[in-house]
């Protein structure tokens, strides 16, 4: 579906675009503000695994709260791009078989700290929009 340049993804390529990446961004409440966080991600049976230190996005996988998470690129020279949005709660992974699967994904973290903790954001919603090329000129008067 195309409206005014922007085109739908349907949720199958944007599990092949979530599966193509490993970079993205989480955004979670902090108790008084949202915040966005860049991380590293695999998917797990379609879930987005993040591995982390304690910290506010642990915080808001043990409350289990909704969280967002995105991935997208754009090309400015062409005016085109996408985005793919996950929403869904948060949870610590605990459990000691989903932990030793969540481990074997190859996380690394790039931040030298302590990062041996990993959250699962199941992915209620899975949205994408890409934004074609305009072809036309654009009018700003009658």
């Amino acid at each position: 579906m195309t409206s005014f340049g922007l085109q739908i993804i349907d949720r199958d390529e944007c599990e092949t675009l979530l599966a193509a990446h490993s970079f993205g961004r989480v955004a979670v409440w902090t108790g008084d503000h949202p915040a966005i966080f860049p991380v590293l991600y695999a998917l797990l049976d379609g879930d987005v695994v993040i591995r982390t230190a304690p910290g506010e996005k642990l915080e808001a996988a043990v409350l289990n709260h909704q969280v967002a998470f995105e991935i997208d690129a754009a090309e400015p020279a062409t005016h085109t791009g996408w985005s793919v949005n996950v929403v869904g709660p948060a949870e610590e992974i605990v459990d000691t078989a989903t932990l030793e699967r969540a481990r074997a994904l190859g996380l690394v973290p790039w931040a030298g700290d302590y990062r041996d903790d990993f959250v699962r954001i199941r992915a209620h919603h899975v949205t994408g929009r890409r934004i074609a090329a305009h072809t036309g000129a654009l009018t700003t008067g009658p």
